[in-house]
């Protein structure tokens, strides 16, 4: 039975848990639309580092619009065009709901516990792949982000960090995480950027912090915009 399956039975009628919202994304805007037509249910994600909420510059994209286990997800530049560039998203439980049924580890639980958990599929043109975003081994710094299969285990749940929250950003902690004090989230290769050649592969790595303030570092800072088209 898959993981979607198990833990839908523990978190049916959850709607709302410790004041987090269900849905966890932002209001649709009408003027960001990256995602190709056909794919009604696509959204937008989106780092801090690469542009705004008014524009991304540069979106979630599976290299070269391959379709196997271990291909690499990147950034590249907005477009409607681009099939590489659609992405659904899943809400699958709470960290808590997963770790009642052994799929996230203790720790994790211990801090994030309320958190929602999420898959990202690719969906090119708005056709379930059936393979999302994740890492093929348990998260740690420079670990691989590519596609892997959904549902199979905790390596391709994301949790957005929103005690972490910044101007609507927020870092997403890999469910493979057994860092509980400094997680290892999604980020994008320091001193990379997405036009470069070979196009920089996205990783997971510890948090990163500013010493004054305590905020995020840009490029482990995201946010995700629903299509609505």
């Amino acid at each position: 039975m898959s993981i979607k399956r198990r833990v839908l039975a523990v978190a049916a009628t959850m709607t709302m848990v410790g004041g987090v919202s269900a849905v966890g994304l932002l209001p649709a805007a009408a003027s960001i639309t990256p995602s190709t037509p056909s794919c009604d249910d696509c959204l937008t994600v989106f780092s801090q580092e690469f542009g705004t909420f008014g524009s991304p510059n540069f979106v979630l994209d599976v290299y070269k619009q391959g379709e196997t286990v271990g291909t690499h997800v990147i950034l590249y530049r907005a477009s409607a065009s681009d099939p590489a560039e659609d992405f659904t998203i899943s809400r699958q439980g709470t960290v808590n709901s997963f770790e009642a049924i052994g799929v996230v580890t203790d720790a994790l639980a211990l801090h994030y516990g309320n958190l929602p958990a999420y898959e990202y599929e690719y969906s090119p043109y708005g056709v379930d792949s059936g393979l999302c975003m994740g890492v093929g081994s348990t998260a740690g710094d420079g670990t691989p982000v590519a596609l892997e299969n959904c549902g199979q285990s905790s390596k391709t749940l994301w949790v957005r960090d929103y005690y972490k929250e910044s101007r609507g950003f927020v870092p997403l902690i890999n469910g493979s995480d057994t860092n509980f004090s400094t997680p290892y989230v999604l980020h994008y290769p320091d001193y990379g950027y997405p036009t470069d050649t070979p196009r920089p592969q996205l990783t997971t790595y510890t948090l990163q912090e500013y010493s004054n303030g305590g905020v995020v570092y840009d490029n482990e800072l995201w946010a995700q915009i629903d299509g609505g088209k």
